[in-house]
């Protein structure tokens, strides 16, 4: 009897050593996957971001929609001032003003300024970006990114904002639910977002 009772204590022993190491080395295990997924989250906010701004700087007005951001990215184009010459200082010493010597140099014919056009893909992304992925939020199978946009007041004049993000729960989609929740409390709000519906914040992200 008092074998078998050892036995039980040494098995109970071992269990709770086991359970020990765990809650020790679970919350490091977390810490680190969040990291990596928020990492890769972050990217794709970015580059929604930059697409959202270069729609904005062609239509004059953000989009709700990724099959319409896609579209852009993928066919249209941006203006780019292509540059030929250079402004003399004279001239911008004696107007003080370097737009004023611009303005006189190209009138001369000491500089040029051509309007081009470039690819959106090319130019903010490169070749290689896959414009597809651009909804979908990384180690969540199909989930999709929210993404809204609207208008709000600053400095009494009416500004055009976007805003796309998603919780943490869906980019940390698998892990230990209690862990996150205490990550996310007491943040305003419990996810990674870029821009806002709310105030014009110059499309900052909230890990910003």
């Amino acid at each position: 009897m008092r074998v078998v009772l050892q036995i039980v204590l040494a098995i109970a022993a071992v269990l709770l050593a086991v359970l020990l190491v765990l809650s020790i080395y679970e919350p490091i295990e977390f810490e680190q996957e969040r990291a990596k997924r928020y990492k890769k989250v972050i990217e794709n906010l970015k580059q929604i971001r930059k697409a959202q701004v270069a729609y904005k700087e062609v239509n004059n007005r953000y989009t709700a929609s990724f099959d319409t951001l896609i579209k852009f990215v993928k066919f249209d184009s941006l203006p780019l001032v292509k540059a030929e010459g250079t402004i003399p200082e004279e001239y911008i010493d004696s107007l003080k003003s370097r737009t004023k010597a611009e303005k006189l140099a190209l009138k001369q014919g000491l500089i040029k300024r051509d309007t081009i056009k470039i690819s959106v893909k090319d130019s903010l992304f490169g070749r290689e970006f896959n414009v597809e992925t651009l909804p979908f939020v990384p180690f969540a199978g199909d989930a999709q990114f929210e993404m809204a946009v609207g208008e709000v007041t600053a400095s009494g004049l009416p500004v055009k904002v976007f805003e796309a993000k998603v919780l943490s729960e869906v980019i940390l989609n698998g892990l230990n639910r209690r862990l996150i929740a205490t990550y996310n409390d007491g943040k305003d709000y419990p996810g990674l977002k870029v821009g806002s519906l709310e105030e014009a914040n110059n499309n900052a992200g909230n890990w910003e």
